[in-house]
């Protein structure tokens, strides 16, 4: 190498740069936090410098600031190291400093045992349809979970193994109380209303449009910055959300793991009474503590909410026939069989289809799945079903559906080109601007009284 060039190279080397920090997602317009990028990453976050030691240990003998440490664990002991999730929380209180827990006299609409013998359940053979929950009256404030109604489900948390879904509607924040459910997980979706969500691990922002994930047994609470909010939530028992295998489609697709976004760790310091009701079993239980239940100063773990923008899914196509709707998976969930999830969360995003002398329009089918559908916004048109965004469909297991026979006329004998289906809107099936819930473990979901007084209402 010529002296030249050896001291270009050595200017070069000079000249270069190393990061200082993580990388973070900055603050947007209508989401002012924060977050930390990927999925099922152990991360580390501290609001205060040096609150996390960085020397082989979880459990020092006294912690910085004379902070209390805490574990949160969200599988056992000795389940396998992939599947192992838990958080440690640096708190200036212990979770455990509160007073007695007692039931809540609350007349809630929430439901988690889904058995036949359960006299408030019953299994329908055939479609249903709910519209969007009412917007309550000034007259009857009503908050996150106040606002919770349980549409339908299958299992049960004490059997660790099921699913719920619910719909919200709510008018007023929640004051200086928080949530905790031990039943199983949240997937929330908000159709209307942003939702602002402080948990013990931070703060997120989840915009219509996206989902957001809150884990059994971590406290949170949900502001409501632009008034009445409405939406979907799916819950899940014994198993948690991850990622689809991706198969023969490779390294990547579907939904990008840098695409979920955690939240850096957030604290307050309020010394006021705070009441947390605890969900075990559907029932509702509450407690009092005189301080806040969100003074985790930092924390270190795998067992974090998440959210996630729906519009990035990598969507898929075919150059003739059609893909199964699984190719559309966002989030499964799996059970204790493998090869056989508890549900599929699947969203259908705007593409181009271009499969030629095929079908396009969702196919007339009858499946062991049980699916629920909700829209988010847009124009329905997948079926003979009329459904509304905040509203709610439910297929059961093996129950014929599809299109109405003007559709099939209509798209029998239309010439083929290339389009952009779904544009503008969250798309199912292509046409359908809704998202899915797929239960493949059910053979049918059973609907609560609740959601038969409503469906007969409509």
């Amino acid at each position: 190498m010529s002296p030249a060039a050896l001291t270009a190279s050595s200017q070069l080397l000079a000249e270069s740069f190393s990061a200082t920090t993580g990388y973070t997602r900055a603050p947007a317009q209508e989401d002012p936090y924060r977050y930390q990028v990927g999925f099922g990453n152990g991360f580390v976050s501290e609001a205060v410098p040096d609150t996390i030691p960085y020397d082989g240990r979880n459990l020092p003998q006294r912690a910085n600031y004379d902070l209390y440490i805490e574990q949160l664990n969200g599988t056992s002991f000795v389940t396998s190291r992939e599947s192992m999730l838990n958080v440690w929380m640096h708190r200036i209180r212990p979770s455990c400093a509160h007073k007695p827990i007692n039931p809540l006299e609350y007349n809630h609409d929430i439901s988690a045992v889904f058995s036949s013998k359960n006299p408030k359940n019953s299994f329908v053979l055939c479609s249903k349809e709910w519209g969007p929950l009412a917007t309550p009256s000034e007259m009857e404030p009503t908050n996150f979970w106040q606002g919770m109604k349980t549409i339908v489900g299958h299992g049960d948390p004490t059997q660790k193994e099921g699913v719920a879904v619910h719909q919200y509607a709510a008018n007023v924040s929640m004051d200086e109380e928080a949530f905790v459910n031990h039943d199983g997980d949240y997937l929330v979706v908000p159709q209307q209303g942003r939702l602002d969500i402080q948990a013990e691990l931070g703060r997120l922002m989840v915009i219509p449009g996206e989902l957001v994930v809150i884990p059994a047994g971590l406290r949170f609470k949900v502001a409501l910055p632009d008034g009445p909010s409405r939406g979907y939530i799916q819950e899940i028992f014994g198993s948690h959300f991850e990622l689809p295998d991706l198969g023969p489609i490779g390294s990547n697709g579907l939904a990008l793991p840098q695409d979920f976004e955690a939240p850096v760790a957030s604290y307050d310091l309020e010394t006021m009474t705070w009441e947390v009701i605890v969900k075990v079993v559907g029932k509702l239980y509450s407690y009092e503590q005189p301080h806040t239940p969100f003074d985790v100063v930092g924390w270190h773990g795998n067992y974090v909410p998440y959210k996630y923008k729906i519009g990035n899914l990598l969507a898929l196509t075919s150059s003739k026939d059609q893909l199964d709707p699984s190719a559309y998976t966002i989030l499964t969930a799996k059970s204790k069989i493998p090869g056989v999830s508890i549900t599929d969360f699947c969203a259908f995003t705007p593409k181009w289809v271009n499969s030629l002398n095929s079908w396009r329009p969702p196919y007339y089918h009858r499946t062991m799945t049980a699916e629920v559908m909700g829209m988010i916004y847009g124009v329905y048109g997948g079926s003979a079903k009329t459904l509304e965004p905040g509203g709610l469909a439910c297929d059961n297991a093996y129950v014929p559906h599809g299109e109405t026979y003007e559709a099939w006329k209509k798209n029998a004998f239309i010439d083929l080109e290339p389009a952009m289906l779904g544009d503008g809107a969250l798309s199912k099936y292509q046409v359908l601007p809704s998202f899915a819930d797929e239960s493949s473990r059910s053979s049918s979901f059973c609907l609560v009284t609740f959601a038969l007084i409503l469906s007969s209402d409509l």
